[in-house]
């Protein structure tokens, strides 16, 4: 799980992906490839640019809204993310990758769980 979790920061860390992961909690729209669009409040973009969105309007290709609690839309499927005016993308990037370099500093000095720690002789 580690590795996993090591693995998913090292592609945020080397992407994009820091920006979006940035705006959570900000409003904005997600287009999408299908030429849909979503707008809603960002719950969570991980590593591989899912996101998940909350108080949702979404537009299906043809105009027609629909309002949703929430909506899932895989990395693959995102055209588009509008960055809201406001956001500093520059201070945005950097506190998202500081928060990256916090956690692995945190294990590397002997934080987080304990019970796969190596045993010494």
């Amino acid at each position: 799980m580690a590795a996993a979790n090591l693995l998913l920061r090292t592609i945020a860390e080397n992407s994009m992906v820091v920006l979006l992961q940035g705006l959570q909690g900000e409003v904005t729209t997600v287009d999408l490839r299908n030429e849909s669009t979503a707008r809603g409040r960002v719950v969570n973009v991980d590593a591989f640019m899912n996101v998940r969105l909350e108080d949702v309007l979404y537009r299906d290709r043809r105009g027609k809204l629909t309002k949703l609690q929430d909506l899932f839309i895989t990395g693959r499927n995102v055209r588009y993310v509008h960055i809201p005016d406001h956001v500093d993308i520059m201070k945005t990037m950097q506190s998202q990758l500081a928060k990256i370099h916090r956690v692995r500093n945190f294990a590397s000095r002997g934080g987080g769980r304990k019970e796969y720690a190596k045993k010494t002789k």
